[in-house]
Formats: C-alpha cells, structure tokens, sequence
C-alpha cells in the first residue's frame, strides 16, 4: 500500500523548488487525507507546521531546505517512501499559555519550544515566580525569563545557559535570562505537571513582553503555563537521528 504524502514548504525559493520536485516523483495530497506530512523548509517552519496540522494526528517528517534544521531531517530527493516507514517517531506536548497585558485582555496559545518574558525598557524587570500555587520567589530581578519544554530546551533556553533536557523527561526547564538579583541565578528543573505562574511587578515602570511561538503579548502583567498532555505532536526522523540523539550530542558538541 503507497503512503498519501501532504507536502508543505516554507515560501523560500529552495523550499518551493523541493516541492514541486518532490510532488512530481510521489504526488500530493491534503493535510486532512495524509498519512504523512512532509515539510520543506527550517525550524520556524516545522513549528508552524505542527501547530497548523495538530488537529489531523498525522505524523510529520521534516526535510531540512532552512537553516539549523534541528527538528528536521536531511534533504534527498531520493528513497522517500522507505526513509518514512524506517522512521522513528518522537511525540512532544506543547505548553499551554495564558497571558494577561495591562488592559486586562487575556491571551491564549500553544508553545512548542518555549514561552519567554523579556524586559521592554531599560530597566530590569521584575518577576514573581509561583509554582502550583506556592511561592518561590518574591522577585527576580532580571532581563527576563522563560519555561522551556524538553523539544525546546536547544533553543532560546540553551543560549540563556539552560539545561538540555531529555526528550522523554517529564520535566520543563524554568531559565533565568541575565538574572541581577538574585544574583547569577540560572533557574530550576519542575515536574511536567507544574503550573507555573510570572507575575510581573511595578509592570507600568518596567514593561514587559511575553513570547509563546507566535504569540507576541506586549505590557504583560501576568503569565501562566503548563504542559499540555492533551495535544501530542508527532514527528518523524531517520533512524539514530531522532531527537533524542540530537539532544546528547548537542551537549558534547
């Protein structure tokens, strides 16, 4: 039995071109009527591809035509059909974020990688940290601050000198970015289930922006977040390459 391959590509020149390559030599079909879905193009595209494609529950193999590539596969026109059913699947939970700005407007999505607070004016911001209700710290003084899942941790959380988790962990690496007070403080490793909450204080002198993959909220005073076990995206990769592999060797690089 063939596989029904959906093929998406970034609007990139490469990406376009590895498309209409590709859908000559397998074909073409919806998202909703796949098997597969193929995605051409770098990260940024594979995060807009999970979070278009989450209600299909259909797996999806990357091929790498952007830059760093990590959540992709390597590009070859060639053996397409057995490279995806020789694959290895790797199933990843998005956080869930609530977002609250200073006129009271509450704001939802769904974050793949990570959600990040950073200071919007020359001050420091200053954050509260609540975890499942307790408190943990009273104020952070810092540039801001992120909670990073496991897929995500490689990313903005591994430049802010976060940890590297492991794939299947059932923890979210929560990471200071330039942390004043307390001083050098880098962060903590939370149970999946936590619920963390930043309130954000003396918000009017010291602004804040809050980022969850393509939700930008400005003059945020409040952010929740939790893991979300109830969407499970799938991803595909070519034997030994899978995530887990790419997160080890990425500390020994």
């Amino acid at each position: 039995m063939s596989l029904k391959i959906a093929f998406l590509a970034s609007e990139t020149e490469v990406a376009q071109t590895a498309r209409r390559t590709l859908v000559g030599r397998y074909g073409d079909v919806a998202p909703e009527r796949a098997d597969v879905i193929v995605a051409l193009g770098g990260d940024g595209f594979m995060l807009r591809t999970l979070h278009a494609t989450q209600d299909h529950s259909v797996p999806v193999y990357g091929m790498n035509r952007g830059t760093v590539g990590f959540l992709m596969n390597d590009y070859s026109e060639d053996n397409l059909i057995e490279r995806l059913r020789m694959a290895e699947e790797e199933v990843i939970n998005p956080l869930s974020v609530r977002a609250t700005d200073r006129s009271g407007k509450t704001h939802h999505a769904l974050a793949i990688n990570e959600v990040s607070l950073l200071r919007a004016g020359p001050q420091a911001a200053k954050l509260r940290i609540t975890v499942d209700g307790r408190l943990r710290m009273a104020e952070l003084a810092c540039d801001g601050a992120l909670l990073a899942t496991p897929a995500g941790s490689t990313a903005y959380n591994y430049s802010a000198h976060g940890p590297i988790l492991p794939i299947g962990s059932d923890v979210l690496a929560l990471t200071a970015i330039a942390a004043f007070r307390p001083r050098r403080w880098r962060g903590a490793l939370l149970p999946k289930t936590a619920l963390v909450r930043f309130d954000v204080l003396e918000a009017d002198k010291r602004p804040v922006v809050s980022d969850a993959d393509a939700l930008h909220v400005a003059d945020v005073i409040r952010v929740e977040a939790w893991s979300e076990p109830s969407i499970r995206h799938r991803l595909l990769f070519d034997p030994g390459h899978g995530l887990e592999e790419r997160l080890i060797s990425e500390q020994f690089a």
